[in-house]
């Protein structure tokens, strides 16, 4: 049984040409792009629709949680065991503010960091990509857009005819 297809890799020379070839591909209906780059390409972003701010919620999540565990914890020792010292009141929230600041922080660092490992599927120890013939140049000098099978549009034939039209360097089928 032949392998399921991933979908239709494209390598091309330069930045400038990939950002063409992925303007070119949303033009002509194709709305599950990746692409893979040696360093980040900001004008990329918009062209593939990447506006995914999950981390950025977590991060907020993460750091609303770690002050409310703080200041929980400080106020359930202060019932559990109440101690005055030097006449202050059982629920200071001033002499909370220390704690409450590190556990803050604490967990604001924390959870996107974690969240973001989770959300991106890591550790992965294999794509499909990396099975392609020359996909070992994305981390050098070579420029890759890959269009999903999962795109309503793709026929893989028909797709990398398409993307031949584009003049990248090398067109590829990659499989599951």
């Amino acid at each position: 049984m032949p392998d399921a297809a991933f979908g239709v890799l494209a390598e091309f020379e330069s930045a400038e040409a990939l950002v063409d070839a992925a303007r070119a591909a949303r033009a002509a209906g194709y709305r599950n792009l990746d692409a893979f780059t040696p360093f980040p390409l900001p004008e990329l972003n918009a062209v593939l629709r990447l506006r995914d701010n999950r981390v950025l919620w977590l991060g907020l999540a993460g750091g609303l949680f770690g002050c409310a565990l703080a200041f929980a914890m400080q106020v359930f020792t202060n019932v559990d065991y109440p101690i005055n010292a030097g006449g202050r009141p059982l629920y200071a929230i001033s002499a909370f503010a220390v704690i409450a600041f590190e556990l803050t922080i604490l967990f604001a660092a924390l959870t996107p960091a974690i969240g973001m490992l989770a959300l991106n599927g890591l550790p992965r120890l294999h794509h499909p990509v990396f099975a392609a013939r020359r996909f070992g140049r994305a981390t050098r000098d070579r420029f890759f857009l890959c269009v999903l099978a999962d795109d309503p549009q793709f026929e893989p034939r028909e797709t990398a005819r398409w993307l031949r039209t584009l003049e990248p360097a090398s067109v590829e089928l990659v499989t599951a």
